[in-house]
């Protein structure tokens, strides 16, 4: 048994594994420790989403929905490995389970089949939600499966845990089926081996390096083709030489492209308008975080 850790050890132990961690909104006082308590904590829950896009499963993550208020795990793992941090405390993800699964977690022995719900497992359990369809075919890139495998052991790490803290959903309330597309012993495997070293230390991000290009400046014909002009001579920005009865390109406060006008000529471009992320439907009842049995009652 542990105390929880505090948010700011919780990101620190999440990059001291090299993972890349970006904290979302409040997420830091963001729980539902007013509906029940949380802590003393034993260990790790690994579920699927059953929705797909990384931008909306961690809005989902940190709202909840109708009928479960979030946040539905304390961190969301995307695709390409990223781990997305929605909640600090008691989250809804976990939900009742197996009394005798806690009790062989937190002795670190070999799990026993779960057949009740008998226990508050929000109290007792980090949650990572993966993206995932949890559908059997969609696929787990080996960038999430280590994020997976790095945030399990930066918990264990931080407690003192093995991997045998580290359960799935599946294994934790009868009838739950996440995470399904990989195996929980041989993610537990991966997990021991990692602990077996030293952790891999924050990650170093590069920004990428400034280049120059010089390129002929492009001209606008009548007829709407673009020809590069063989000069080197440069133009001020927004402004482009024209031919005779061609298009005048002028220039636009910050990068906005003009109603009607045509794509500018060379290797010019315009600012992409904004785009509005098309909705992924709700999740439906079953799923690892969107059915009421994730919330103790």
């Amino acid at each position: 048994m542990a105390t929880p850790l505090s948010a700011s050890r919780l990101v620190k132990a999440l990059r001291d594994e090299g993972l890349e961690v970006r904290e979302y909104r409040n997420w830091r006082t963001h729980n539902r420790n007013g509906k029940g308590p949380w802590g003393p904590v034993n260990g790790v829950m690994i579920h699927h989403t059953v929705t797909r896009g990384t931008d909306h499963t961690v809005e989902l993550c940190y709202e909840g929905h109708s009928t479960l208020p979030g946040p539905l795990c304390h961190g969301v793992i995307d695709k390409e490995g990223v781990v997305h941090l929605v909640g600090n405390g008691r989250a809804n993800h976990a939900g009742l389970g197996d009394g005798d699964v806690l009790r062989a977690v937190i002795a670190e022995r070999a799990l026993p089949d779960d057949n009740e719900a008998d226990t508050d497992g929000n109290r007792h359990f980090y949650g990572f939600e993966c993206v995932n369809l949890g559908d059997g075919r969609d696929p787990w890139p080996e960038a999430q499966k280590l994020a997976i495998e790095k945030a399990a052991a930066a918990v264990c790490r931080a407690h003192g845990w093995t991997e045998k803290s580290v359960i799935g959903h599946r294994e934790w309330q009868p009838g739950k089926v996440d995470p399904r597309g990989f195996s929980m012993d041989t993610m537990r495997g991966r997990i021991a081996k990692r602990l077996g070293r030293k952790a891999d230390g924050p990650t170093k991000l590069t920004r990428p390096s400034r280049r120059r290009v010089t390129s002929p400046s492009p001209e606008r014909t009548s007829s709407g083709s673009a020809a590069r002009a063989g000069s080197s001579r440069r133009w001020a920005s927004g402004s482009w030489p024209r031919a005779a009865g061609a298009t005048r390109w002028a220039p636009v406060p910050g990068g906005a492209r003009p109603t009607g006008s045509p794509t500018p000529p060379g290797s010019a471009s315009w600012a992409s308008p904004a785009r509005t992320p098309t909705a992924s439907p709700v999740p439906p009842a079953g799923r690892s975080c969107a059915s009421p049995t994730c919330e103790a009652r």
